[in-house]
């Protein structure tokens, strides 16, 4: 496995943004995500796509949800979108939501949503209709993406083009084997599940490997227990959608997207100990390690 570090990604550059580009060059996100129960976890995804760069910033979330995600993140333009009973997004008024999702440049969808039957609605509906940009999918996007077949033909129209971001339980789930076996073999999963699906695969753990769909795998082995918080990973997806949109690869953005997340967990420990700091405040970390692994 190919180490994920300083020396790699000088090899692997970022876009290179002109001073003159406007917030369009810079790309568009869009963040399907949020629940009743978990409102914050598409506020820290859709921050953290900002906070690697991104220009514009769209969330489509619960109505009730809109307006207080809309204010507490005012550089969003937010969607307020239909509620099933159990407080997650209703996957049946797609139309309004494929308009945005079609002009965007990267779409993610899953942070800190709950229901799982309105999720699976939303990710074939949204595979199945939105073509031209990548896409990244989390937490509950995730599951039955091997298991149903609809969600695995909608997500065949983008091979190469989507970025999933599972934990061992999330991985467990989607290729229909123990947390226990992923736990002891997490790149072997990755692998599976990057070629079962067409996918780039960010395995995290304590150990975080990258997978390609050819097999080809990084690791990346420098973070830091603190990292395994609440919220944390809803950062990291919004760190690779951000990356997406301003036209970096998929392989290029989850190896980036690995190193940015790490190294702002290591910023904190050196500041605040092991553990205890809170994944909102990876964010405002994110932009300074990125301009040093940059240079």
């Amino acid at each position: 496995m190919t180490p994920i570090d300083a020396a790699l990604l000088r090899e692997l550059p970022l876009p290179n943004h002109e001073s003159s580009d406007s917030k369009e060059g810079r790309g568009t996100v869009l963040v399907i995500g949020g629940s009743v129960e978990v409102p914050g976890g598409a506020t820290l995804a859709a921050t953290a796509a900002l906070r690697a760069g991104a220009g514009r910033l769209q969330i489509a979330t619960c109505r009730s949800l809109a307006a207080v995600i809309g204010v507490t993140l005012p550089e969003a333009l937010v969607m307020g979108l239909p509620e099933t009973f159990a407080g997650g997004i209703a996957p049946y008024e797609l139309s309004r939501l494929m308009a945005r999702a079609n002009h965007a440049n990267a779409v993610l969808i899953g942070p800190g949503m709950t229901d799982a039957d309105a999720i699976r609605g939303m990710v074939c509906g949204v595979l199945s209709e939105v073509d031209g940009p990548c896409f990244v999918l989390d937490a509950g996007a995730l599951a039955d993406l091997v298991s149903h077949p609809p969600a695995r033909e909608a997500l065949a129209r983008h091979a190469g083009r989507v970025v999933l971001t599972p934990h061992a339980g999330e991985m467990a789930r989607m290729i229909g084997i123990s947390r226990a076996e992923v736990e002891a073999d997490p790149l072997q999963a990755g692998r599976r599940a990057a070629s079962l699906l067409q996918c780039v695969v960010v395995m995290k753990g304590a150990h975080t490997h990258v997978v390609s769909p050819q097999g080809e795998a990084w690791l990346f082995d420098e973070g830091t227990v603190g990292l395994a918080t609440s919220g944390s990973g809803d950062t990291l997806a919004g760190v690779i959608a951000g990356l997406l949109a301003r036209g970096t690869a998929p392989l290029r953005a989850a190896v980036w997207g690995v190193f940015l997340h790490g190294h702002a967990g290591n910023r904190l420990m050196r500041h605040h100990g092991g553990i205890g700091f809170l994944a909102s405040e990876l964010l405002a970390e994110i932009p300074s390690v990125m301009s040093e692994a940059m240079h």
